[in-house]
């Protein structure tokens, strides 16, 4: 039988980093998220029908100036495609680590992917409520979605990096 599991979102974050200037990595996230999954029976390590989306126009780096500039043509579009998604496809096992195959859409563009899952455990919170929690994390080329936009500086040096790292803290409640 079909357990179903929703993201608790006051409880899980998602993040991206990427390096500016090629020195340090500035931190994003988005505010607006939603993801799904089922399992059988309570067997987190079943887990398929994956599916995360989140809210680009909820994107966050601290900084009004560069959110707005994110949002804009010139990375998500977020006018145009108001979401990202990604549809898991494959949970893979295999001792205590996994890796989930899957299907990332960022721009309208949808490219393979494969993520670090790291699964932290399964518990009833005080309300009753059955929660299970990991940490995923992987790395992405952002000029494979279409966010070709980039500058470069008087000693030549590139304004951001090509690559983005994802790390994800979430938290799944099993649904009654």
């Amino acid at each position: 039988m079909a357990t179903k599991w929703k993201i608790d979102p006051t409880h899980s974050e998602v993040q991206f980093k990427v390096k500016h200037l090629m020195i340090t990595n500035v931190t994003g996230y988005f505010e607006t998220f939603d993801a799904s999954l089922e399992t059988e029976g309570d067997d987190i390590h079943t887990a398929s029908n994956i599916v995360f989306t989140a809210d680009i126009s909820s994107i966050s780096t601290n900084n009004e100036q560069r959110d707005t500039h994110l949002k804009s043509a010139d990375f998500f579009n977020a006018e145009e495609h108001e979401q990202l998604n990604f549809v898991g496809t494959k949970y893979e096992l295999n001792g205590d680590e996994a890796k989930l195959h899957g299907d990332l859409t960022i721009r309208g563009t949808t490219r393979p992917i494969t993520l670090k899952v790291e699964y932290g455990g399964t518990v009833v919170d005080p309300y009753g409520q059955t929660k299970a929690g990991f940490t995923v994390t992987g790395k992405i080329s952002r000029k494979e979605f279409g966010l070709l936009w980039n500058a470069v500086t008087e000693a030549g040096a590139v304004v951001v990096s090509d690559d983005i790292r994802l790390h994800a803290e979430v938290q799944f409640v099993k649904q009654a």
